[in-house]
């Protein structure tokens, strides 16, 4: 057994136990295959028969958020378009996106190439939203609309929190409101990396207490890269607390 055998053989048992949890059985293995590949993973072997994640994320995109809102419309009659476009944009962003992905440790699961494995991708935001948008594209087309339902109540509806009720999550007030409670100094933002095409930009940013980063956050703009620095952080400190 060669390496890349090795590592889709070690694929294949941890995603079989994954399904095994959710109550599913998936049919074609393939798509599954190719909702965690990053194209790095493709590029080092060369793989021919799987493509990367790109084209199932899209697709993930829109089944997410069309199963996000008939959840919504469905379980808030009293909310205006307004509110309930406002609090679908909550669920769908890449820090709520991470979280749901977080609790299933799909991170564990994600093929990556040597160099992306060494730079940290494994843990990287943006690449992470990615794999979970993809999954549902290839459980969409696996098993089909309702599956994505169930999988939703599973691994998103129960973990909506309550501030996602009152509007979209702001971490960076969250964490401002930690620190000052708990005298932890003021925290300011640095945008360190701005990387891609015009269209498709990856901004990198960190915040930091007294010149020492406590969080790196990336987004496709700096807001949202900010914010989920902003996450990170707050779970730093929490956790050191």
């Amino acid at each position: 057994m060669n390496k890349k055998q090795s590592i889709l053989y070690q694929f294949h048992q941890k995603f079989n136990v994954k399904m095994q949890e959710l109550n599913m059985q998936p049919v074609n293995v393939k798509l599954y295959e190719q909702a965690f590949s990053h194209s790095s993973f493709i590029n080092d072997f060369k793989m021919t028969k799987i493509m990367d994640n790109e084209r199932l994320e899209f697709l993930g995109d829109a089944v997410l958020e069309l199963v996000v809102s008939q959840y919504l419309y469905r379980e808030h009659s009293d909310m205006s378009e307004g509110q309930l476009t406002k609090l679908r944009a909550a669920i769908v962003c890449e820090p709520s996106l991470v979280t749901f992905a977080s609790h299933l440790h799909f991170a564990d699961l994600i093929l990556l190439g040597k160099g992306e494995e060494k730079t940290g991708g494994r843990t990287r935001p943006s690449l992470i939203a990615d794999v979970f948008e993809a999954f549902i594209g290839a459980l969409y087309l696996d098993l089909g609309f309702d599956a994505a339902i169930r999988f939703a109540e599973q691994a998103i509806f129960p973990y909506i929190a309550d501030e996602l009720l009152t509007g979209t999550i702001d971490f960076k007030t969250y964490l401002q409101e930690y620190m000052h409670k708990n005298g932890h100094g003021q925290i300011t933002y640095r945008l360190i990396e701005e990387s891609g095409p015009a269209h498709f930009k990856e901004f990198t940013s960190e915040v930091l207490t007294d010149q020492t980063v406590i969080g790196v956050g990336t987004g496709r703009t700096k807001k949202e890269s900010e914010q989920q620095a902003a996450r990170l952080a707050l779970e730093t400190v929490q956790a050191g607390e």
